[in-house]
C-alpha cells in the first residue's frame, strides 16, 4: 500500500506534518518502537509508530530520525498523546532527512493503525502473489517448466514471509526457500502428513516440532488421491504424493490465503506430474530388461539392452560395469488394492541418497512393476582404480541400511492394514549374472516377509544361512515346533520369574561359554548352571549337544 492511503482513511486519525511529495512511498509493514536505536528490528519500507518516549530533549529528534531514513522506512507517525503537539525539532528533522511524519490523534490506537496497515499489507501481498502464481502456472502448463518449486518457493518467502519446503512421502526434501530442514524433521512432518491422510483428517495438516509449527499440505497430481477420477482409494496415492511444508500455522488463516496456498500446490503438482513423465523412458527399459531376463533370452540380448539403458541411466560412462537388482512389495489387507504402482514410485524414492536434495537423483533410477511387485534395476559405477582393473562396484546397496531413513514415515503411511517388504541382490558384472541377481532378491524379500513389522528389508548376505530355509516352513509347523520345546520354559517363567527364556538366548548367543554368559546376565556361574540344567530338564534336551542347541536357535528365530 501506498503512504497516501493512510490520509484518506480518516477512521486512523492521521496529520500530515511533512514529507507531501513522498506519498507515494511503498509501506511493507508496520512497527511500534520507542527505543533509541531501533535499526536492528528494521527491514525497510515500514511504518514506524513511536510514543516518543525516547525524546529526553530536542537534541534527540536528528540522530533517531536519520536512524530510520538509514535503515529506508517508509514513513514515521508520531502520538499525541503523550506530549501533545509534535516538537517542531521532530518535525524539522524529518524535513531535513526526507522522512514523511504523521501525528496520531490521541484518541486513536496504534493497535488499530496496525491492525489496519498489516491487513492492507497482507492482502496486497496475497493478491500480488495469486497474480504471479497464475502467470506461472500458465508458463508451467504450457512450456517447459519456470524454474520447477524453488521460484514459487521463492515467492512466498519474498511476497508473504513464508518458508516453506516441497518433501516427498518419505521425507526427503525436492525444494526448498532458505536454508534446508533438517533430516529428522522432515521425517518428522513426512510422517505426520502420512498419518493425518490415512486417518482422514482434512488438511492443511499442523504440527509443532521444537517449538515451531507447521502446515502441511497435500501435493496430488491429476487423477491422484480422494477426488481423482472413480474416487480412488487413498492408498494408491498416500505413498507417492508429495507435501508442502510451510513454517506457519494455517488454522487462523484466512480463506483467501489459504486458497493461494492450495494454488500453490496445483502448481507444484503441475511439475511433479512433468518429472513423472519423465520417468517413463527409464521405467520402459527397465521393463524391456527385466522382460529378456524373465523369458531366458540370450545373454547377448539382454547385454545389448544393458548397453542401451546404461548411458540413459549413468550419462558419461557409457556402460555400467555392475549392477544390482532390488525387489520391493507392498501389501494392503484385503487384497483389493494394487500394490505395484505403488510399489514403484516407493521404491524410486527409496532409493535415493535421502540426504540429496532435489529431484535429479532419481533420474538414475529405472523401476518396473508387476502385479504387486517392483523391481529395480540399479546400476553401479567402479570404484576408482587402474586403468583396465575392475576394482568391483562402488556404493553397492544394502538392505540394512536402505530404509533406516524413511522406516518412521513409511510405517504412518502403511498404518495398520499395509506392509512393505523389500529385497536386495549382490552386485553382478554381467548379463549372464542378472536372472541370478532377480531371484536372489526375490528371495530375500521373502525372508524379510517372514520378519514381522511393517516395513522389513533382507540382503544377499543372509541368503547363505538358515534364515533362507525359515519363511519356507509351513505356519502350523513352525508352531507345533516352538511349541514343543518353548512352551515348557514360557509357562515355569510365567509361574517363577525364572527368566528361562532370556537365559537360552544369551547362553546360545556366547557360544555354550559359562563364563561370558554370567558375564551378561550379571550371575554367579552356578546360578547360569542351575537355570540351565532346569532348561534341560523341563525339555528333555542336553545343551552340550550341537544338535539341542541347533533345535533351540532355531526355535527362538521362528518364535
Amino acid at each position: 500500500m501506498r503512504l497516501r492511503a493512510l490520509l484518506e482513511t480518516e477512521a486512523l486519525g492521521l496529520r500530515l506534518l511533512g514529507g507531501e511529495e513522498e506519498l507515494d512511498r511503498t509501506v511493507r509493514g508496520v512497527m511500534t518502537t520507542d527505543l533509541r536505536d531501533p535499526s536492528r528490528y528494521l527491514t525497510g519500507g515500514e511504518l514506524v509508530l513511536t510514543g516518543l518516549a525516547w525524546r529526553r530533549n530536542s537534541a534527540d529528534s536528528e540522530p533517531f530520525v536519520r536512524i530510520l531514513a538509514s535503515a529506508g522506512v517508509a514513513g514515521l507517525a508520531a502520538g499525541e498523546a503523550e506530549l501533545g503537539d509534535i516538537p517542531d525539532d521532530l518535525v524539522s528533522a524529518c524535513r531535513r532527512n526526507r522522512l514523511p511524519l504523521f501525528a496520531v490523534n490521541e484518541d486513536v490506537a496504534f493497535a488499530t493503525i496496525t491492525e489496519y496497515v498489516v491487513r492492507q499489507v497482507s492482502g496486497e501481498r496475497a493478491g500480488d502473489l495469486a497474480a504471479v502464481v497464475d502467470r506461472h502456472r500458465r508458463l508451467m502448463t504450457s512450456g517447459p517448466a519456470g524454474g520447477g518449486p524453488d521460484v514459487v518457493l521463492d515467492l512466498l518467502t519474498t511476497d508473504l514471509d513464508l518458508r516453506a519446503w516441497v518433501l516427498s512421502p518419505t521425507g526427503r526434501q525436492i525444494a526448498g526457500a532458505g536454508e534446508p530442514l533438517a533430516p529428522g524433521i522432515c521425517a518428522a512432518l513426512a510422517g505426520e502428513h502420512l498419518a493425518a491422510v490415512r486417518t482422514g483428517r482434512r488438511g492443511p495438516h499442523r504440527i509443532s516440532i521444537q517449538g515451531i509449527t507447521y502446515s502441511l499440505f497435500p501435493i496430488r497430481g491429476a487423477g491422484r488421491g480422494p477426488g481423482g477420477p472413480g474416487g480412488r482409494d487413498v492408498r494408491e496415492s498416500v505413498l507417492s504424493d508429495w507435501l508442502l511444508a510451510v513454517e506457519a500455522d494455517a488454522g487462523d488463516w484466512p480463506a483467501e490465503r489459504l486458497d493461494l496456498l492450495q494454488g500453490v500446490t496445483q502448481l507444484i503438482a503441475v511439475e511433479r506430474d512433468r518429472r513423472d513423465a519423465a520417468r517413463t523412458v527409464r521405467r520402459r527399459l527397465a521393463q524391456e530388461v527385466l522382460e529378456l531376463v524373465q523369458t531366458g533370452a540370450p545373454p547377448a540380448e539382454i547385454a545389448a539392452r544393458l548397453r542401451v539403458a546404461a548411458p540413459v541411466l549413468l550419462p558419461g560412462l557409457g556402460t555400467a560395469p555392475h549392477w544390482q537388482v532390488v525387489v520391493a512389495r507392498v501389501d494392503w489387507e484385503g487384497g483389493d488394492i494394487p500394490g505395484g504402482p505403488v510399489a514403484q514410485s516407493l521404491l524410486e524414492e527409496i532409493l535415493v541418497d535421502p540426504s540429496v536434495s532435489g529431484p535429479e537423483p532419481s533420474d538414475r533410477i529405472a523401476v518396473a512393476h508387476a502385479g504387486d511387485e517392483a523391481i529395480a534395476l540399479v546400476p553401479l559405477p567402479a570404484a576408482p582404480g587402474e586403468a583396465g582393473e575392475d576394482r568391483g562396484p562402488e556404493a553397492a546397496l544394502h538392505a540394512d541400511v536402505l530404509l533406516s531413513s524413511v522406516r518412521e514415515p513409511l510405517q504412518a503411511g502403511l498404518a495398520d492394514d499395509g506392509r512393505l517388504t523389500l529385497g536386495v541382490s549382490a552386485a553382478v558384472s554381467s548379463a549372464e549374472g542378472l536372472r541370478g541377481a532377480l531371484e536372489e532378491a526375490r528371495h530375500a524379500r521373502r525372508v524379510a516377509a517372514a520378519r514381522p513389522g511393517r516395513v522389513c528389508a533382507a540382503g544377499h548376505h543372509e541368503l547363505a544361512s538358515h534364515v533362507l530355509l525359515l519363511p519356507f516352513v509351513p505356519d502350523d509347523v513352525r508352531r507345533a515346533f516352538t511349541a514343543r520345546l518353548l512352551d515348557p520354559l514360557r509357562d515355569y517363567d510365567r509361574r517363577h520369574r525364572a527368566e528361562l527364556i532370556p537365559t537360552l538366548e544369551a547362553f546360545l548367543d556366547c557360544d555354550g561359554s559359562w563364563t561370558r554368559c554370567a558375564t551378561r546376565l550379571h550371575l554367579h556361574v552356578n546360578t547360569l548352571r542351575y537355570r540351565v540344567g532346569r532348561i534341560e530338564q523341563l525339555t528333555a534336551r542336553d545343551l552340550s549337544r550341537l544338535e539341542d542347541k541347533l533345535d533351540f536357535f532355531l526355535a527362538l528365530r521362528m518364535s
